[in-house]
C-alpha cells in the first residue's frame, strides 16, 4: 500500500478500518479464549471513555501531567494493597507483562551488581513452565537461563529442590508463576520462598495472569495458597492489569517489596546533549490512556465487582472441567482460577484443535503435554455450553478420521 495523495474522507476510511477485521478472532461472540478480556460492554465502556480522555496525555512527564502521576500511584497502592506488599513496598505501572518482566529482572542483575556478585554472567532459574518473556528479557541481557523440569507427579508445579539445587552464586533470581500460562498452576510459592532465603536469590513472582485475579478467587472462598508478598522472600512481583484486571491494553504492573530494590529499576541518564531524564520502565513514551483507563476500571468495579467477575470466571471453568471431563479428557493439574489445559489419552491434541478452530473457536494448545487451553472471561459463561457441544462433535470428527493426517495439518500451521 502506498500513502495517497491526498487524504481520502473519514467514513471510508472507517469503513475499510472496520472491514479489515472481518476475518478475525470472533472474540465478541464468545469464540476466543485467548489474547482478549471481555467483561461487558459496562466495562469496555469506561475504558473506551477514559482512555480517550488522556490519550494525548503521556505518563513520561510526570511535572506536565501530574494527573497521570498520581493516578498511576493510586493504581499501585491498590494493587499492593490486594499483594500483601508492606510498608515500604512500591512499583510502576508498564506496557504489559514482557515490560513488567523485563523491568525485574533488570532490577535484579544491578541489585547483584551493587553486591559485588554476578559481574560476569549471570543467571536465572525457573521452572519449565514460566513464561517465555523471561527468556526474551535474559537474551536482551545476555543472562542464562536455566529452565528446570517441573515436578513429575502429575501436579505441573515448579520443582523446588531441583531449582535449589541449580542455582549458585551467579543466580540473581528464582521465579514462579501465579499461576503459569500453559497448564493454569498456581507454584509452590511459599516452598520456594524458603529455598531462595537460603540460596540468597532474588525470588519474583509472575502473577501477569493471577495477579488481579487470586486475591478476588479467595475472598470467593478459592483455596489460593500463599503466593505474594506475604510470602517473605518475594522481592518482585509482575500482575497485569489488561488480563484479569479488565483494563485497556496495554497496562501491567511491577511491583517491589522496597524502595531499595525498586531503585534499581529506573534508567536515569545526563550523558547527552538533552537534559537529564529518569525513565522508570522499558518505554519512555507512557500512553497516558492506558494509566487512565486502568485507574477508571479499577474505581468502577472495585472489590464486589472484581469478587462477581471473577467468581463468574471460576464457575465457568468449573463447568469445563465437568464437561471435558464427561468427554474423556483429562485436566492437567488443579487449576484455580480462569486458566485450564485438559487433554485426551485417545486423541491428538492437535487434531482436536483443528476441529475445533474449524467451527469458530480461536482458543490455544498446550505442547507439553499436548492439550487444549483456554484462557476464560466472563462473557464466556455465555458461550460455554455451545463451546462444549462443538468440542463433543470435534471428538466424534478426530476419533472418525485419521488422526495422525489432522494433526500433522494442525502442526504445519504452527511451524
Amino acid at each position: 500500500m502506498e500513502m495517497p495523495t491526498k487524504g481520502r474522507a473519514w467514513d471510508t476510511v472507517k469503513t475499510d478500518l472496520i472491514n479489515r477485521g472481518g476475518n478475525d478472532a470472533k472474540w465478541r461472540d464468545g469464540k476466543t479464549a485467548v489474547y482478549v478480556f471481555n467483561a461487558g460492554e459496562d466495562i469496555a465502556a469506561v475504558q473506551k471513555e477514559a482512555y480517550t480522555a488522556y490519550m494525548s496525555e503521556n505518563g513520561l512527564g510526570p511535572a506536565a501531567f501530574p494527573s497521570l502521576a498520581q493516578m498511576e500511584k493510586d493504581v499501585i497502592a491498590m494493587a499492593l494493597g490486594l499483594l500483601h506488599g508492606p510498608e515500604g513496598a512500591t512499583g510502576a505501572m508498564t506496557s504489559g507483562g514482557t515490560d513488567s518482566i523485563t523491568m525485574a529482572i533488570k532490577a535484579a542483575r544491578d541489585h547483584a551488581r551493587a553486591e559485588g556478585r554476578a559481574q560476569e554472567k549471570a543467571n536465572v532459574v525457573l521452572p519449565q513452565s514460566a513464561h517465555l518473556a523471561f527468556d526474551k528479557a535474559c537474551h536482551l541481557m545476555d543472562i542464562e537461563v536455566r529452565r528446570i523440569p517441573l515436578r513429575d507427579d502429575g501436579s505441573y508445579e515448579a520443582d523446588v529442590p531441583a531449582m535449589e539445587a541449580a542455582c549458585d552464586a551467579d543466580t540473581i533470581m528464582m521465579v514462579g508463576s501465579a499461576p503459569n500460562f500453559p497448564h493454569g498452576i498456581i507454584d509452590p510459592i511459599a516452598e520456594l520462598g524458603e529455598a531462595a532465603e537460603r540460596k540468597g536469590a532474588w525470588l519474583h513472582v509472575d502473577a501477569c495472569v493471577g495477579g488481579y485475579f487470586a486475591p478476588f478467587a479467595r475472598m470467593n472462598g478459592v483455596p489460593v495458597p500463599p503466593f505474594d508478598f506475604a510470602v517473605p522472600a518475594v522481592q518482585s512481583m509482575s500482575a497485569d492489569l489488561h488480563k484479569y484486571g479488565y483494563a485497556a491494553k496495554g497496562a501491567s504492573t511491577v511491583l517491589f517489596r522496597s524502595e531499595a530494590r525498586y531503585q534499581h529499576m529506573p534508567f536515569d541518564f545526563s550523558c547527552w546533549s538533552g537534559a537529564p531524564m529518569t525513565t522508570p520502565t522499558l518505554a519512555g513514551t507512557r500512553p497516558g490512556g492506558a494509566i487512565a483507563a486502568a485507574w477508571a476500571v479499577m474505581n468502577y468495579l472495585g472489590v464486589d465487582g472484581y469478587r462477581r467477575l471473577q467468581g463468574e470466571v471460576c464457575a465457568t471453568r468449573e463447568r469445563v472441567e465437568e464437561g471435558v471431563k464427561a468427554l474423556g479428557f483429562e485436566i492437567l493439574g488443579n487449576p484455580l482460577l480462569g486458566l485450564i489445559a485438559f487433554a485426551h489419552p485417545d486423541h491428538h491434541a492437535l487434531a482436536l484443535y483443528g476441529e475445533i478452530y474449524r467451527r469458530g473457536w480461536f482458543t490455544s494448545v498446550t505442547i507439553e503435554p499436548p492439550s487444549l487451553h483456554l484462557m476464560l472471561s466472563p462473557k464466556h459463561s455465555e458461550f460455554i455450553d455451545a463451546y462444549l457441544e462443538d468440542l463433543a462433535d470435534s471428538v466424534k470428527a478426530v476419533a472418525a478420521g485419521d488422526d495422525a493426517k489432522a494433526a500433522e495439518k494442525v502442526e504445519a500451521r504452527y511451524s
